[in-house]
């Protein structure tokens, strides 16, 4: 069983950054692929970035060249650096552990969210 905690989000202006992080506890958390979805008021989840065990990466075409993955294995953290941000970006953001995909139906765990608004 592994725990995950996202922490980082808030209130930031178009054009600017945050950076989220995703503290993974109880488990293997190493031996999973993360993957970081958001979740807009009405909307489905949806995939935003992903990275797998061997650190391979990918982004949603809507963020790709923002956003950055990236994941600690000593901290068992990962982290998603996201620069440039416009309203659209404004959602809930989970991070999740399971298989390296983009389907949010092939991930076991899941934090509870960080709510990520971006003002115009």
């Amino acid at each position: 069983q592994v725990q995950l905690v996202e922490s980082g989000g808030g209130l930031v202006q178009a054009g600017g950054s945050l950076r989220l992080s995703c503290a993974g506890s109880g488990g293997t958390f190493s031996g999973y692929a993360i993957g970081w979805f958001r979740q807009a008021p009405g909307k489905e989840r949806d995939f935003v970035a992903r990275i797998s065990q061997s650190e391979g990466r990918t982004y949603a075409d809507t963020v790709k060249g923002r956003f950055t993955i990236s994941r600690d294995s000593a901290k068992n953290t990962v982290y998603l650096q996201m620069n440039s941000l416009k309203p659209e970006d404004t959602a809930v953001y989970y991070c999740a552990a399971g298989v390296y995909s983009i389907n949010p139906g092939q991930y076991y765990y899941w934090g509870q969210g960080t709510q990520v608004t971006v003002s115009s």
